[in-house]
């Protein structure tokens, strides 16, 4: 039996859902999908890039990841509105609900895209084509905005198909297919292929995905390494990649900020850097896993990236040891630049355990302090995460958030009264 597999691919997400929940729920006239119109983050907070756009707005180059300066340099009549992470993680588990119903085998890939194995469905909802219109029609009836889905064999392809012309829309790329749907298309386009890659095969005079079908595969592995054996496997086609309904154990947890502005010294960097070791430390314990390996990254002012990481002796899951180590990595790596983001990471993830390696020279009775951590913990769970904070955070003057990272408060909630009222005032 043939496998059969859906790529299901929400058209503009943030924008739709905001366009949605504003008509249905607010009485807003107007869809944000049919004007000049960007969801993007806050320039004040340096979160100031597009994160969708509307089809109108495309027309005039606006491409998602552009500063929001940029993308009004392109269209000065650009309407931007702010993100609504609750929103929107409550739009996708509504989407994933009704994946659901045609199919146990859904995989989510991200907040806006899952597969789906509809293989030996046939006889339930009919052909595959069929059965994506089901699908989309359902999607568009029940909850207001639109997907493309891709229809094929495996899911590099199916992915592919999703792409071809949106919105609205179901798209096949069968094996038999690839020749005269996905190979004309330019190189950049094909799934895995970055523009550092898409540079690189440029050079080589590879400019479309069908050059690269009919590349030697040996050229690409000694050029690319092992990147360039899943290109060209991608390219013909080919993917094993099995759709999982239950995904793999995380291999890493971490929390990044962009701050408010340029951290010049070291105690503002080191209580930036216990904000996310909570969110680190919290995020662990609620896995029930623990990490061998802490990290921390720097982006300076000028946007220069790097990082350093420390092997422990025994795994931890407890905010303080999480940030002990984050300063001390800090402190061996910093050269003084500005600071425009810092991150705190793990790695070398595994089953929380009780029990470590004893150092008779540590007297940090590491129990109690798991003890209080999961008490804080359940607190926050109960209560909300300003529940319990650090004195060191209370009345702050920088006004740090105490558990940083991640989807930031701002980008979570938003003040749609507020909003259109500042929007009255500047246009």
């Amino acid at each position: 039996m043939e496998p059969i597999i859906f790529h299901v691919d929400v058209n503009s997400a943030f924008l739709s859902w905001e366009a949605v929940h504003r008509m249905n729920y607010l009485g807003v006239q107007t869809d944000l999908r049919e004007e000049l119109s960007a969801v993007g983050g806050d320039t004040a907070m340096r979160h100031g890039i597009i994160l969708a756009k509307s089809i109108p707005a495309k027309k005039y180059g606006i491409q998602t990841g552009d500063s929001i300066l940029k993308a009004r340099q392109k269209c000065p009549g650009l309407l931007v509105v702010p993100p609504h992470y609750d929103l929107y993680e409550r739009c996708s588990k509504a989407l994933m609900q009704i994946l659901k119903e045609y199919t146990p085998c859904v995989e989510q890939y991200s907040i806006d895209e899952a597969y789906m194995d509809m293989s030996g469905t046939k006889w339930l909802w009919g052909t595959p084509k069929e059965a994506a219109q089901q699908v989309r029609g359902k999607i568009l009836k029940e909850l207001g905005f639109t997907v493309n889905i891709g229809v094929s064999t495996n899911k590099v392809l199916a992915k592919m198909a999703s792409d071809f012309k949106k919105p609205n829309r179901v798209h096949t790329l069968f094996p038999g297919e690839i020749e005269n749907k996905m190979w004309s298309l330019p190189v950049g386009r094909l799934f895995f292929v970055g523009r550092a890659t898409e540079q690189k095969l440029h050079s080589f005079g590879i400019s479309t995905i069908g050059q690269l079908a009919r590349t030697d595969p040996a050229f690409l592995k000694k050029t690319l390494k092992k990147h360039g054996e899943i290109i060209w496997a991608f390219a013909n086609g080919r993917d094993a990649d099995p759709v999982q309904a239950v995904p793999e154990p995380q291999k890493g947890y971490g929390s990044s900020t962009t701050i408010a502005f340029d951290v010049r010294d070291v105690p503002t960097a080191k209580l930036v850097l216990l904000a996310l070791a909570e969110t680190v430390g919290m995020r662990l314990r609620q896995a029930k896993v623990q990490a061998e390996v802490i990290a921390v990254g720097i982006k300076t002012y000028d946007f220069r990236y790097y990082g350093h990481q420390m092997t422990l002796s025994s795994a931890t899951d407890i905010t303080e040891e999480i940030y002990k180590y984050a300063v001390e990595i800090f402190m061996q790596m910093w050269d003084g630049t500005p600071i425009r983001h810092l991150g705190v990471y793990t790695g070398k993830i595994r089953e929380a355990l009780d029990m470590r390696q004893i150092d008779m020279f540590d007297r940090t009775d590491y129990g109690k302090l798991k003890m209080w951590n999961l008490a804080v913990d359940s607190v926050r769970k109960r209560y909300g995460p300003d529940a319990l904070r650090r004195g060191v955070f209370v009345n702050h003057p920088l006004n740090i958030d105490h558990m940083s990272g991640g989807i930031s408060r701002e980008k979570r909630t938003v003040d749609y009264e507020a909003e259109q009222k500042e929007s009255e005032r500047k246009w």
